[in-house]
C-alpha cells in the first residue's frame, strides 16, 4: 500500500471526520511534541498514518483492521509497535510509562480539546459518518461515548496534553452531552 493508496482510503466518500484532514492535524500536533528521537518520531508518524485507515461506522473492528493492514506493510523493525499502538486507539487506554502510547491517544484525542467552533465542527462531521443510524440510537450510543470520557480521571494520558486540553475536553463533552439530553 502506498502513499496514494493512504491517501485514497482517507478521503473515500463518507469520511467527514476520520479522513486526511484528521491525519494532518494529528500530525501537526505531533509536530509540536519536544523530546522524542528520530525512531520515537518515524514510528509515532506511521501510527497517525495507519490509525485509522480502514474506517466503517458501522463495524467494531475498524482499529484492528487497521493494524493488520500497518502489520502487512510497514518496515519490520516498525511493525509490531506500529500495530500495537493503533490498537491502542479502539479504548484509549495506556499503560503507566508507556510515552508513545500516550502521545498517539493523546494527539487521536486532541479534537476534544478543541475551541467551540472546532469541537461543534467535528461532532457534526462524526454526526454525518453516522448519518445511517436514527437520531435516537444515535444520541444513546454517542452519549454514552461521552460519558466514558467524562468519567475518566484524565482524558488524555499524555501530562502535557492533559494540562493544555483537559479542561477544554471536558466542558465541549459536557456540552454535547447536555444537547443530546435536550433532544430527546
Amino acid at each position: 500500500m502506498t502513499r496514494d493508496d493512504l491517501i485514497a482510503a482517507y478521503s473515500a466518500p463518507g469520511r467527514h471526520y476520520h479522513d486526511l484532514r484528521h491525519v494532518e492535524d494529528c500530525l501537526a500536533w505531533l509536530d509540536r511534541v519536544a523530546g522524542l528521537d528520530t525512531r520515537d518520531r518515524e514510528i509515532l508518524t506511521l501510527a497517525i498514518w495507519w490509525h485509522d485507515v480502514v474506517y466503517d461506522p458501522r463495524r467494531s473492528d475498524n482499529e484492528e483492521q487497521s493494524a493488520v493492514l500497518a502489520e502487512r506493510h510497514v518496515a519490520p523493525d516498525m511493525r509490531d509497535e506500529v500495530a500495537r499502538l493503533i490498537r491502542l486507539t479502539r479504548t484509549h487506554d495506556v499503560a503507566a510509562g508507556d510515552r508513545r502510547g500516550a502521545l498517539l491517544v493523546s494527539i487521536d484525542l486532541a479534537i476534544l480539546g478543541a475551541d467551540e467552533a472546532g469541537y461543534d465542527a467535528y461532532a457534526d462531521a462524526i454526526r454525518r459518518e453516522y448519518a445511517d443510524v436514527p437520531d435516537d440510537a444515535y444520541r444513546a450510543g454517542r452519549s454514552a461515548v461521552l460519558d466514558r470520557f467524562l468519567n475518566r480521571p484524565m482524558i488524555y494520558p499524555d501530562a502535557d496534553f492533559a494540562a493544555a486540553l483537559d479542561q477544554k475536553a471536558r466542558a465541549n463533552l459536557s456540552r454535547e452531552l447536555r444537547a443530546h439530553a435536550l433532544l430527546r
